[in-house]
């Protein structure tokens, strides 16, 4: 299985970090660290952005904080019928930024910038697998 399997709406069927899917269906959402300069990715790069070195290690994310969010009314095409949803950008310890979706059960009123989230895998149909934030 490749990379195909991740997301609702999959744009390449084959990454050089298909681990990624991997590490989804055993519940963790992990980037990629650049052993040589320290430079953190995501989504995971297999070759490091900063000094194109491919000495590169997989670490799990973590717990972070919600650093912005909004709430997505009207869905691109692929996306149309899960509105409404929250899309978060939320920072890890180690310096990576990660974007994805807030729960669904977090209430609209109850989201707060630096509040403290924890990523889920999502199993979707079709044996298809994403990730979301979950409050901590």
């Amino acid at each position: 299985m490749g990379f195909e399997r991740f997301g609702v709406v999959s744009f390449a069927s084959e990454t050089l970090a298909s681990d990624f899917v991997t590490y989804l269906d055993e519940g963790k959402l992990m980037a990629t660290k650049c052993t040589k300069c320290g430079a953190v990715s995501f989504p995971p790069r297999m070759q490091c952005t900063s000094c194109f070195s491919t000495d590169i290690e997989w670490f799990d994310v973590g717990e972070g904080k919600l650093a912005t969010y909004t709430v997505v009314k009207y869905g691109p095409l692929g996306f149309e019928n899960d509105t409404p949803y929250t899309l978060a950008l939320a920072e890890f310890p180690s310096g990576v930024k990660v974007f994805g979706r807030l729960d669904k059960a977090i209430a609209e009123e109850d989201i707060k910038i630096g509040m403290a989230l924890k990523s889920s895998t999502v199993k979707l149909a079709d044996d298809r697998v994403s990730y979301e934030f979950k409050k901590v």
